[in-house]
């Protein structure tokens, strides 16, 4: 009986918190007189959406690494650490469920534009980019009277109609494709001929050369994101800033001076680091004390390498820590300057990493017989020597030893199904609000970003129409109860969640998963585990849990059905 009314209280304080933080803005949207225009009431919360792209997820310190990322754990270990986020295995779909709310398979990127079967092109849900059939988190919130912001890499779509300007956002300065340079000589991360340069956008206008301010990545979308809030803050209105970090994605590029910062860190070698790591996760609360993992059959011994071999690793970590270190600095510096505005408290943060880390190299991601046009190109603009490693020019990825260090529970790395391409580093910040110094284990996927942010807000999202347009509902759950007083959602209770990219497939419904990988990364076969005792992925137990499998699979069958899942007839690199 204690623990109902206990429930109960908490159940009952949310929804007081909510009418309380709502009450204003659903006044204030009932006296406007135009959408966009919100008057002079009570302030709603600001809103900071951090992602990083191919962030491993021991990389930053309040989940287990010994990178210096001192403002990101600040905010993680006054918010809510998830140990079980779930996101697609690669970035742009990701990013389509991450601001729609909606499965990936019906948002337009069924499969990457990059990697569409021919069997997929110019099927429903296979656009490459973010379609009409789905509205954005920005685009409901500049309705209810937010003002927009993106910076950073939008990767779901390079025409005008499907640019973030388009799809939401008042002001914009984004990296359209997939990766780039990270300095400001614009050199793609893939192109078919040698005078290519990768896309952006400042609003609605390609640019032919990026801004003399842009010394690096982190430091430039950092720059436009506070720039951005500094001209309209006079204005009163809140804030939904989206700051999509291109780091740590390939090619692995860092400043000098943080690169230096890290010399010497890693020459004891992978396997030491991912000792280290897996231990310290294990001292945080973030995985089971007996939490076994499994090993990969590819990776060289560290002591099989030459000394040669070894200096070339130990840079590989050097710069990809430094690229981690930079984004947490300039993080740092818009946390100092929302503290200094007396706009912090105020404003809902929330940081994640779009998959897991990156473990392919450059012959796996390019091979020349497959690839030969790109490959020709990389190799003949690119300078691959040790000393040019992480400057402007290079080209280096971190490559599967690194990444396995830097995901030790976990199976495999960005790409793959396995919990290593789609469990991520991710916390929500809110003191005010948000449940502090709390470690989260529940399943949350990011389709369940969109429906909390409206849920925090007060904004019912549209369900079959949109401005005169059919539109997909939203299938993500709203966790704010789940934020403010740690009650996860009746709907998420028996959520059955489907993830399929480029022929991989996984379906997981509460501690069970059901996974299928071609060869080398899997048997061609289902495989079936129970991820709360064998997070590694390591006991396949199809075979001796029939039932348990036959369910699996009808759930897997209904899933590709409803969303239109349709297989690839070619098997990508990825």
């Amino acid at each position: 009986m204690m623990k109902k009314i206990t429930l109960g209280l908490a159940v009952f304080s949310r929804h007081l918190f909510l009418y309380l933080l709502l009450t204003p803005l659903a006044y204030a949207m009932s006296l406007a007189p135009e959408p966009g225009k919100t008057p002079n009431t009570a302030q709603p919360p600001n809103i900071l959406l951090i992602v990083v792209d191919d962030m491993g997820y021991t990389d930053i310190g309040s989940f287990g690494g010994e990178i210096a990322t001192p403002n990101l754990d600040a905010l993680a270990y006054q918010g809510v650490r998830f140990t079980n986020f779930q996101t697609a295995p690669t970035c742009s779909p990701t990013r389509a469920m991450l601001l729609t709310g909606v499965d990936n398979h019906k948002a337009g990127l069924g499969n990457m534009e990059e990697e569409l079967a021919p069997n997929q092109k110019g099927q429903p849900g296979y656009e490459g980019y973010l379609n009409k059939r789905v509205v954005t988190v920005a685009s409901l919130l500049r309705d209810a009277g937010y003002n927009t912001y993106m910076a950073g890499k939008w990767h779901l779509g390079l025409a005008d109609h499907s640019s973030p300007y388009q799809r939401g956002f008042d002001k914009t300065f984004s990296m359209l494709s997939g990766g780039a340079s990270h300095f400001s000589d614009m050199k793609p991360a893939y192109a078919a001929t040698p005078v290519a340069k990768a896309p952006y956008r400042k609003n609605g206008k390609l640019l032919s050369e990026l801004p003399k301010n842009f010394h690096y990545s982190s430091q430039f979308y950092t720059d436009s994101i506070i720039e951005n809030i500094e001209q309209d803050k006079a204005q009163g209105k809140p804030f939904f800033a989206y700051l999509a970090y291109t780091a740590p994605h390939w090619p692995i590029q860092a400043p000098d001076k943080t690169i230096a910062k890290y010399k010497g860190l890693y020459d004891s070698g992978y396997e030491t680091l991912y000792t280290q790591r897996l231990n310290k996760q294990k001292e945080l609360g973030l995985l089971p004390a007996s939490q076994a993992t499994t090993a990969s059959p590819s990776i060289r011994p560290w002591n099989e390498l030459t000394k040669d071999q070894q200096k070339i690793e130990s840079r590989r970590m050097e710069i990809y820590a430094a690229m981690v270190d930079e984004v947490d600095s300039h993080t740092g510096r818009l946390v100092s300057y929302l503290k200094q505005n007396n706009l912090f408290e105020n404003t809902v943060i929330i940081f994640m990493s779009d998959n897991g880390a990156e473990g392919h190299d450059l012959d796996n991601t390019w091979p020349k017989d497959t690839f030969p046009k790109i490959r020709k190109v990389i190799d003949e603009t690119h300078d691959f020597s040790f000393d040019n490693m992480g400057k402007p020019s290079s080209y280096t990825f971190l490559a599967e030893a690194w990444a396995r260090a830097s995901s030790p529970a976990l199976k495999y790395y960005k790409g793959s199904t396995t919990e290593g391409g789609t469990r991520v580093a991710a916390f929500a910040h809110y003191p005010k609000h948000f449940r502090a110094g709390a470690i989260e284990n529940n399943l949350v996927s990011v389709k369940d970003l969109t429906p909390t942010l409206l849920d925090i807000v007060g904004i019912s999202p549209p369900k079959d129409s949109y401005k005169g347009r059919p539109i997909e509902p939203i299938t993500g759950i709203s966790m704010a109860t789940l934020l403010t007083d740690g009650v996860l959602p009746q709907a998420a209770q028996q959520r059955v969640l489907g993830i399929q990219l480029m022929g991989k497939r996984a379906i997981r419904k509460g501690d069970w998963k059901l996974v299928h990988m071609p060869a080398p990364y899997g048997n061609g076969e289902w495989q079936l585990y129970n991820v709360k005792n064998d997070v590694a992925e390591a006991n396949d137990l199809a075979i001796s849990q029939p039932k348990k499998l036959q369910e699996m699979l009808t759930l897997w069958q209904q899933y590709a059905t409803e969303n239109n899942v349709i297989l690839p007839d070619w098997v990508s690199g990825y």
